[in-house]
């Protein structure tokens, strides 16, 4: 069974930076998770719909949401089986729940337009919340 557990989330001032991480374990039908076609980070804001944030694929391509791009960096240790998430000067409107998401058959590109496939992995998400 796949289990991805995000750490990293916390409260910070508007400015600031912080570190997501996500640790996966567990195969299916012969995968690693990060191996899988993507690994990547989705963010939901109370009353908001879920946004995806960043992605990575197996080749190591990354996407980003516009409104991320340039303050917020993805990357992943296959050694350790886990992703990061750098951000950096983050917002306010950047307060949200973090989740973890993995699917070994979907790139993201489509992915994070919430095009899933059946064996979409995601994780009980990381708080967080940036004050002015």
């Amino acid at each position: 069974q796949v289990r991805l557990v995000e750490s990293g989330g916390e409260s910070v001032q508007s400015g600031g930076s912080l570190r997501l991480s996500c640790a996966s374990s567990g195969y299916t039908y012969g995968y690693t998770y990060t191996s899988s076609s993507c690994m990547g980070w989705f963010r939901q804001a109370p009353g908001k719909e879920r946004e995806g944030v960043a992605g990575i694929d197996s080749d190591g391509s990354t996407t980003y949401a516009d409104s991320v791009k340039g303050r917020f960096t993805i990357s992943k240790d296959n050694a350790k089986n886990t992703v990061y998430l750098q951000m950096n000067s983050l917002k306010p409107e950047d307060t949200a729940m973090y989740y973890c998401v993995a699917d070994p058959f979907t790139e993201c590109f489509s992915l994070l337009r919430r095009y899933y496939s059946g064996r979409v992995a995601w994780g009980q998400g990381t708080q967080v919340t940036v004050s002015e």
